[in-house]
């Protein structure tokens, strides 16, 4: 008898390790703000590693919390079978605060839409995008000076206008 009850644990064990190996297709390797002076722009980059097998068709679909408010921002970006690591940046943000934490959920889902796994990860960023000018600094495949941030005159305006809630 005591070997049938250790038979059942070691098995119960093993099919535990099979089933959370198969959930777990996907892991958070890392996660930050992208603040690109240059264009004046902010994004989350979220990037993942494959854990396991993915379906061919399947999909990664991203909820960023939305800095300014409202409806989160999201990201469908399907997967393919040579990604071993996957890089999910967000449309540009604006009024990202300081030390203030925002949500990420993911769901990797199949080609029918099933889901195979989901994530919640946090960002915390430690510059306010007040740092950013609210024009892009250069324009052009060249680069070069934005017109309406260094002026003819030689007068340059940085000031960031983006109007975020309290």
């Amino acid at each position: 008898m005591k070997h049938l009850i250790a038979a059942a644990a070691a098995t119960s064990l093993l099919l535990a390790a099979c089933q959370r190996q198969a959930e777990n297709l996907v892991e958070v390797t890392g996660h930050l703000f992208v603040f690109n002076y240059r264009v004046a722009s902010a994004t989350y980059l979220l990037t993942l590693k494959k854990t396991g097998p993915i379906p061919d068709g399947s999909a990664i679909i991203a909820e960023f919390e939305n800095p300014q408010g409202g409806a989160p921002l999201v990201l469908n970006q399907k997967i393919y079978p040579i990604d071993d690591k996957i890089a999910l940046q967000s449309q540009n943000l604006h009024c990202v605060r300081k030390d203030r934490p925002y949500t990420v959920n993911v769901r990797l889902v199949d080609k029918d839409g099933k889901v195979l796994q989901e994530l919640k990860t946090e960002f915390r960023s430690d510059l306010d995008q007040t740092v950013l000018p609210s024009k892009p600094l250069v324009v052009g495949a060249l680069y070069e000076k934005n017109p309406e941030v260094f002026r003819p005159d030689g007068s340059v305006d940085f000031s960031n206008t983006d109007k975020c809630p309290a």
